[in-house]
């Protein structure tokens, strides 16, 4: 089986180059104590084994301005597809769409919360996003999203609107697991299984939010699988943000989740990400 990394970032070492200039104005703490360039996700990912990654724009560091991960695409074609991030609110974000997808990038990426912007930004579901989401569902560019579960009532809205937009939801949508079964602290994320482009991002923000509480990781993985689907679900490290080296995130998530069938298995580390972006499957594999 071919391990595809879902979700990975690269920090240039040239700041000259690729300035600074988070989204939200502060800059992860996670970028500047343990960054990872260009070659060392490489040496990362041959380390770990895994085959192929989709490099998803470190919006913490350089918000919009998404050149280093065009940079990644362009030297190593072979291993990445590239993610890029816009503001959705802007009016150019359609020629934003454009431009990167020319460079070959593999769909954009919009930032709602995260370690430096706590909380869900109020703007998701703006009339003044709508083309932008018009655009993804005419070319089928697909979608990640990082957010919380709380902004799931609005994504609804844009998909009851677009309902043929594909979208991946980064450590899916960051859940309160801690009730256990049936989970209705996450009711809105299991009911969201009901929208066919709904994707999930299995990350080890929400593997370690299983473990809280009344909830079981065997319980979660059982349950969401039997919501979504495991050809909906794909694992990703979140390297190098996440803590510890990549062959260790890999092991660790391979024991988590291998409660799990064979099959379903297959699809989470590799099959998901692989039909997602489609650009992975043309490639050579390592």
């Amino acid at each position: 089986m071919d391990i595809i990394d879902s979700h990975t970032h690269v920090i240039s070492p040239d700041a000259g180059q690729y300035p600074v200039d988070p989204i939200g104005g502060k800059q992860s703490e996670w970028s500047k104590a343990h960054p990872v360039d260009i070659d060392g996700l490489v040496r990362a990912l041959d380390s770990a084994g895994i085959a192929q990654a989709v490099v998803v724009q470190a919006s913490t560091v350089y918000g919009h301005d998404n050149r280093y991960v065009a940079d990644a695409l362009r030297r190593h074609p072979d291993r990445f597809a590239g993610v890029y991030s816009i503001d959705a609110m802007a009016p150019d974000a359609v020629e934003k769409i454009d431009h990167w997808q020319g460079l070959g990038l593999s769909g954009f990426r919009l930032f709602t919360t995260g370690t430096t912007m706590p909380g869900q930004a109020d703007w998701l579901g703006h009339e003044d996003s709508f083309p932008a989401w018009a655009h993804a569902e005419k070319h089928d560019i697909p979608v990640c999203l990082q957010m919380t579960i709380q902004g799931l009532p609005k994504l609804r809205e844009i998909l009851d609107r677009f309902p043929r937009v594909r979208v991946l939801l980064d450590h899916c949508a960051r859940p309160d697991l801690s009730d256990g079964r049936p989970y209705r602290l996450a009711k809105d994320l299991f009911d969201l299984a009901a929208y066919p482009g709904v994707h999930l991002k299995l990350t080890h923000r929400a593997l370690a939010a299983s473990a809280k509480g009344a909830s079981t990781t065997e319980d979660f993985l059982t349950d969401l699988v039997a919501a979504y689907g495991a050809a909906r679900i794909a694992w990703g490290s979140n390297f190098p943000a996440a803590d510890g080296v990549l062959p260790d995130l890999l092991a660790e998530a391979r024991e988590t989740v291998s409660v799990l069938p064979e099959a379903d298995l297959d699809q989470i580390f590799g099959g998901t990400a692989a039909a997602f972006y489609p650009s992975l499957k043309g490639a050579s594999r390592a």
